[in-house]
Protein backbone atom coordinates (compact mmCIF):
# COMPACT_ATOMS: atom_id res chain seq x y z
CA UNK A 1 0.00 0.00 0.00
CA UNK A 2 1.22 3.18 -1.29
CA UNK A 3 2.13 6.31 1.77
CA UNK A 4 -0.40 8.87 1.72
CA UNK A 5 -0.53 12.18 3.29
CA UNK A 6 0.94 15.87 2.56
CA UNK A 7 4.43 14.57 3.73
CA UNK A 8 4.69 11.38 1.33
CA UNK A 9 3.31 13.93 -1.57
CA UNK A 10 5.64 16.25 -0.87
CA UNK A 11 8.60 14.03 -0.98
CA UNK A 12 7.16 12.59 -4.11
CA UNK A 13 7.14 16.42 -5.67
CA UNK A 14 10.67 17.35 -4.18
CA UNK A 15 12.01 13.99 -5.64
CA UNK A 16 10.88 14.90 -8.61
CA UNK A 17 11.76 18.25 -8.80
CA UNK A 18 15.61 16.94 -8.45
CA UNK A 19 14.88 14.92 -11.30
CA UNK A 20 14.11 18.15 -13.15
CA UNK A 21 17.24 20.64 -12.08
CA UNK A 22 19.52 20.94 -14.43
CA UNK A 23 23.21 19.81 -14.00
CA UNK A 24 25.16 16.58 -14.27
CA UNK A 25 23.44 13.09 -13.90
CA UNK A 26 25.38 12.05 -11.83
CA UNK A 27 25.07 14.58 -8.99
CA UNK A 28 21.58 15.31 -9.41
CA UNK A 29 21.28 11.43 -8.73
CA UNK A 30 23.49 11.65 -5.80
CA UNK A 31 20.72 14.22 -4.24
CA UNK A 32 17.67 12.47 -5.42
CA UNK A 33 19.06 9.44 -3.34
CA UNK A 34 19.36 11.75 -0.55
CA UNK A 35 15.98 13.15 -0.76
CA UNK A 36 14.67 9.82 -1.00
CA UNK A 37 16.49 8.21 2.28
CA UNK A 38 15.01 11.17 4.22
CA UNK A 39 11.66 10.64 3.19
CA UNK A 40 11.99 6.96 4.10
CA UNK A 41 13.66 7.76 7.34
CA UNK A 42 11.16 10.47 8.52
CA UNK A 43 8.38 7.70 7.42
CA UNK A 44 6.82 9.87 5.02
CA UNK A 45 7.81 6.93 1.94
CA UNK A 46 7.87 3.56 2.63
CA UNK A 47 10.78 1.84 0.43
CA UNK A 48 9.13 -1.23 -2.04
CA UNK A 49 11.71 -3.68 -3.10
CA UNK A 50 12.20 -2.17 -6.35
CA UNK A 51 13.13 1.01 -5.24
CA UNK A 52 15.26 -0.88 -2.46
CA UNK A 53 16.82 -2.42 -5.51
CA UNK A 54 17.17 0.37 -7.88
CA UNK A 55 18.37 2.87 -5.32
CA UNK A 56 20.98 -0.28 -4.76
CA UNK A 57 22.06 -0.65 -8.36
CA UNK A 58 22.35 3.33 -8.51
CA UNK A 59 24.44 3.36 -5.40
CA UNK A 60 26.32 0.98 -8.08
CA UNK A 61 26.64 3.17 -10.76
CA UNK A 62 27.98 5.53 -8.34
CA UNK A 63 30.98 3.82 -7.23
CA UNK A 64 34.27 5.64 -8.51
CA UNK A 65 37.66 4.66 -8.18
CA UNK A 66 39.70 7.06 -6.05
CA UNK A 67 40.66 9.57 -8.66
CA UNK A 68 38.61 8.46 -11.02
CA UNK A 69 35.50 11.10 -12.25
CA UNK A 70 32.00 10.03 -12.60
CA UNK A 71 30.51 10.23 -16.00
CA UNK A 72 29.43 8.30 -19.34
CA UNK A 73 28.22 5.37 -18.31
CA UNK A 74 27.48 6.14 -14.82
CA UNK A 75 25.64 9.51 -15.88
CA UNK A 76 23.38 6.97 -18.51
CA UNK A 77 22.69 4.34 -16.01
CA UNK A 78 22.12 6.88 -13.27
CA UNK A 79 19.57 8.62 -15.57
CA UNK A 80 18.35 5.32 -16.73
CA UNK A 81 17.62 4.25 -13.19
CA UNK A 82 16.53 7.04 -11.64
CA UNK A 83 13.05 6.57 -14.25
CA UNK A 84 12.79 3.23 -12.82
CA UNK A 85 12.45 4.70 -9.41
CA UNK A 86 10.27 7.26 -10.53
CA UNK A 87 7.70 4.82 -11.95
CA UNK A 88 7.70 3.26 -9.24
CA UNK A 89 7.48 6.11 -5.89
CA UNK A 90 3.77 6.25 -6.42
CA UNK A 91 4.10 3.14 -4.73
CA UNK A 92 6.53 3.99 -1.93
Amino acid sequence: MASEGPEAETARAQFRSILEEKGHSTEIAQRAIARLEEAFAGGALRPTPPIQQAIADLRLALTQDEGQKLGGKSAEASRFILRAIDRELDSA
